[in-house]
């Protein structure tokens, strides 16, 4: 947490009642659609702000639950058309069958009026002049506009209602005035053959508009379903039951809703851990390849922590629940790729002020295009002005504006989540390609972040000294003593028994043995007893230090037994992506709290020109400060709570998913994997991203821009073309499909 954040929290106390809640929202059809609901949200007393993304089909609402409960909210979506799911529990499945549900019925509603559709576009095509030709057509086209369609009159009428207009407005305006022209021309002809004119009828026209519109929505939904598949798979990970272990023993298959924190449950070999917690018995291999990347199965025994999603191999064990539900990692990363789904990046919240306005524009052209021709039309002005206000309707289309960032969008951070990367918010993604600062922490970012011995030069052949360096190490509380244990246990080294040990403050440990004194520690500690060190083993110990190595010296009396040389590593793949960021024109920075010597040496390994050492956590905040008044764009990537006021002021923020849980809650992008290659990565599939979000708007704008003007008539003086609504119905339907289309190929994209 920042300082900025701690200091203004007094501030907003009141606040605190306000609580955030996203729910999936059902029927919605088009853009317009999302702004409707979510001005309708809006309005609701209690309602500080919402926000609606069409192509996830969810609404997520900031507000007090002392003024307005969720079936308010529900009630308010209702009054519009459409639903929204409140139901906590089983929410997902509910959404992804509700989801379901309508995808069958849009293939059911496209299947009919296509197969309605057919014969009047044969009738209207080829046989025009047979007996009773257009009583046959009215006859097919009227179930396909007034049943097949009819959830397009429905929601426009709740839409009017509230004083709002959406593209169900435009398709039952279009298909019901060609019907209503169409079913006068069949009954009374005569009107039109007294002034000279044909009685022409467009029923094929309102018919295949209902048809295109339908397959366009089915392809659109069809689509849409496959940009959540990162969602889909996360919970998957996840299984349905579990198995609970009695007080005596006993073991109880229940489903995963009902597991309780202290619950011991049963893993067996091959299952999938249910919920987090710490081994209690037993002990096996774990794949946690879904949350670090690393592909090596981990050891777990007794009080090694367990992560929900994780694969359990060979062996057997048994384990305390302490974090379920919600609250579990793996629930945790799929809250935070839907929220990231869900929000809008600052382009999108432009579209959507356009797709609001965009409806009632539309049919402000469909008036004066129909008024014009009226005017200018000459001997067929009222059937051409029919006709083309008619097509101006039916090809506009807000859909295409409205799916053009939100599915790019989506498929990106699922993207995202398929390489380790996951995206919290729109923003960020939008971003990321435009940095060109990259401040990196040192400790578990550049470097493993564990201490290890990556040396030891011995000066003796005693094969009781590892023993006895050893039996020191393992009872001093000093953190790198553990890396020393942790080596000499590797080496299958086995402890002696001192007659007496003590900690010396500042300095390391000594101990008693078969009647000799024994020292481990720093420098001083040997000049305090007076133990004699070569100029050969100073200069080895003087390049080990220059290569960023803590040394420890082991003695006895006053003979030097040996050197350890300990360091926190650094990652295998830091240097090459640290290379393939400064080859990028990004400029690479490293802070660190360690001291000015160990940071040289790092900087030295890995390439980066520009460092600082002994850094205090606000003064990386101040640095980030620095840079962005130079006008970069800053990066920021970290693993510690020292982190977390710098990661809250930079740009882009990046937590190590190994980090700290305060670092991951600021961090705008967490990389669950310790390869930093996943930052240069993270950039790329933001230029991607953005990129494709650009091709959207510009197809989606240019099909508009170009439609609406020809579908007014405006080449019918120069050539004597105007557009049949029939085409016009099949482009609209085409436009939205080319945007998710385009969205979709992110998929493949390489990073």
């Amino acid at each position: 947490m920042s300082i900025a954040t701690i200091s203004a929290q007094p501030a907003t106390v009141s606040a605190k009642k306000q609580i955030k809640e996203s729910f999936p929202v059902l029927e919605m059809t088009c853009a317009a659609c999302a702004v409707s609901v979510e001005s309708m949200l809006k309005s609701v007393p209690g309602v500080a702000d919402a926000g609606v993304n069409f192509a996830n089909q969810r609404a997520w609402v900031d507000y007090d639950p002392s003024v307005v409960t969720p079936e308010q909210l529900q009630t308010s979506v209702r009054s519009v058309g459409y639903d929204l799911l409140i139901n906590k529990e089983n929410q997902e499945e509910e959404q992804a069958a509700a989801q379901q549900q309508h995808y069958q019925q849009v293939k059911q509603r496209t299947i009919w009026s296509a197969v309605l559709s057919l014969p009047v576009v044969i009738i209207g095509m080829f046989f025009m002049d047979m007996p009773y030709g257009n009583y046959i057509m009215m006859a097919l086209a009227t179930p396909v506009v007034f049943f097949l369609g009819r959830h397009f009159f429905v929601n426009a009428w709740k839409q009017a209602r509230h004083g709002k207009a959406n593209m169900d407005t435009l398709v039952a305006l279009s298909t019901g005035i060609a019907w209503l022209f169409s079913t006068f021309n069949t009954f009374y002809p005569e009107f039109w053959h007294q002034r000279g004119l044909h009685a022409h009828v467009y029923f094929e026209a309102a018919a295949v508009v209902i048809a295109f519109i339908s397959l366009g929505k089915l392809l659109e939904e069809k689509a849409k379903s496959n940009t959540s598949s990162a969602i889909k798979k996360l919970i998957g990970l996840q299984p349905k039951t579990v198995l609970l272990v009695s007080a005596d023993g006993d073991t109880t298959e229940i489903p995963i809703a009902q597991v309780q924190v202290n619950d011991l449950l049963l893993v067996k070999p091959g299952e999938k851990i249910p919920v987090d917690g710490k081994v209690d018995n037993g002990q096996s291999y774990v794949d946690e390849s879904m949350i670090t990347g690393e592909p090596v199965p981990v050891a777990k025994k007794a009080g090694e922590p367990v992560f929900a999603g994780t694969i359990n191999q060979k062996g057997s064990f048994q384990f305390r629940a302490e974090k379920v539900g919600a609250d579990t990692l793996l629930a945790q990363i799929i809250k935070m790729v839907q929220e990231a789904q869900g929000s809008k990046a600052p382009v999108q919240k432009l579209v959507d002020k356009i797709a609001g306005i965009f409806v009632p524009v539309v049919i402000g052209i469909a008036i004066l295009t129909f008024i014009s021709w009226m005017v200018l039309g000459g001997d067929n002005a009222f059937t051409h002005a029919l006709l083309t206000s008619v097509t101006v309707l039916v090809i506009a289309c807000p859909c295409a504006l409205g799916l053009a960032t939100p599915t790019a969008i989506m498929v990106g951070v699922g993207k995202g989540a398929e390489n380790n990367i996951l995206i919290r918010d729109a923003e960020s993604l939008e971003l990321a390609h435009k940095v060109n600062a990259l401040i990196l922490d040192k400790t578990g970012t550049i470097t493993e972040g564990k201490p290890v011995v990556t040396d030891i030069i011995w000066n003796t052949t005693d094969a009781n000294a590892s023993a006895v360096l050893y039996a020191l190490e393992r009872q001093s509380e000093h953190p790198l003593a553990e890396a020393v244990v942790s080596h000499l246990q590797e080496k299958n080294v086995k402890a002696v028994s001192l007659q007496h040990f003590e900690s010396v403050t500042g300095r390391g440990v000594a101990g008693t043995y078969a009647g000799s004194s024994w020292y481990a520690g720093n420098l001083q500690l040997m000049q305090d007893h007076r133990v004699v060190i070569d100029s050969d083993i100073a200069a080895k110990a003087g390049a080990l230090q220059a290569a960023a190595n803590t040394v420890i010296y082991f003695a006895t009396g006053t003979v030097l037994l040996a050197v350890v040389a300990i360091a926190d590593k650094i990652k295998a793949t830091s240097k090459t992506a640290i290379e393939t960021l400064q080859r990028s024109g990004i400029e690479v920075y490293m802070l660190t709290g360690d001291n000015a010597h160990t940071a040289a040496a790092v900087a030295q390994q890995v390439g980066i020109k520009h460092y600082r050492a002994e850094v205090l956590p606000a003064h990386k905040a101040e640095f980030v400060k620095e840079l962005q008044r130079a006008g970069k764009v800053v990066a920021m990537a970290g693993d510690g709570i020292n982190d977390s006021q710098a990661l809250a002021q930079a740009d882009v923020s990046i937590a190590m998913g190994k980090g700290s849980d305060i670092a991951m809650d600021v961090a705008k992008m967490t990389l669950i994997t310790s390869d930093l290659n996943s930052i240069p990565r993270a950039f790329k599939l933001s230029g991607k991203t953005v990129r494709t979000i650009k091709q959207n708007l510009f197809w989606a704008f240019i099909y508009n821009v170009i439609g609406i003007p020809i579908a007014a008539g405006v080449l019918f003086p120069f050539n004597g073309f105007l557009l049949d609504p029939m085409i016009a119905g099949a482009a609209m339907a085409l436009s939205s499909v080319s945007v998710v289309s385009n969205s979709l190929r992110l998929k493949a994209a390489k990073l």
